[in-house]
């Protein structure tokens, strides 16, 4: 049973996670709000399963190698502090977002060179050009294992990953629906409350990893 309850986990802290980052406006999200205002709801949702797609892969590679290396007790405690800081800083952020980033260079230079021929390869062209999500997912993943969020074998990893892909898609099928059924709502001000909603709920997550990390001090 606890087995079964240690998997729910991990495909729950996937879906959240999925979810929580590709809610933050950026390129991507303007890119589907864009598309969606314009062409409709199938091209917003392609760009946005594109921008999953590289989520999912970048969550599976942090998972599969980087998040071994902080197995040791000593590493593992630095990570949870440090994925309390990532956190903490990403929800400040953007909560406290008074613009939108609009474009990406490394995104403009890499669309520039593949020449993307599909709204799905447009969104996979996009996260490719951002290294920084690959970071991002690299820490995430770290942070995941050192919490116990998600076991270190591959049942558990394959539903936090899937997990991913559910969370995205879920945000992405709602932004693509909510802008093709009514675009004019989606003012610089929306879009701007949508951001701080996501610092919001990173805030919240921060807070979680802050009372784990008291816990472990009053124990030890």
């Amino acid at each position: 049973m606890d087995d079964v309850w240690q998997l729910v986990i991990a495909g729950f802290t996937g879906l959240l996670s999925g979810f929580l980052v590709s809610m933050p406006i950026g390129p991507i999200n303007i890119s589907v709000i864009n598309e969606g205002a314009q062409r409709g709801f199938a091209r917003a949702l392609w760009i946005g399963l594109g921008a999953m797609t590289m989520d999912v892969i970048y969550c599976a590679i942090g998972l599969a190698g980087f998040s071994e290396l902080f197995s040791a007790r000593l590493l593992r405690a630095g990570m949870e502090l440090a994925s309390f800081v990532l956190v903490l800083s990403l929800g400040v952020k953007y909560l406290r977002a008074q613009s939108l980033t609009l474009t990406s260079k490394g995104a403009d230079l890499i669309e520039q060179r593949l020449h993307p021929h599909t709204a799905y390869m447009t969104g996979l062209a996009r996260v490719v050009g951002n290294p920084g999500v690959l970071l991002l997912w690299v820490a995430l993943s770290a942070m995941f294992v050192s919490h116990e969020w998600v076991d270190p074998n591959w049942m558990s990893k394959l539903l936090c990953v899937v997990g991913v892909g559910v969370g995205a898609t879920i945000w992405f099928l709602l932004l693509s629906y909510g802008v093709s059924r009514g675009h004019r709502r989606f003012s610089t001000g929306t879009l701007l409350k949508l951001s701080r909603i996501s610092g919001a709920c990173l805030l919240a997550v921060s807070i979680i990893i802050a009372g784990r990390i008291v816990a472990l001090l009053a124990k030890h």
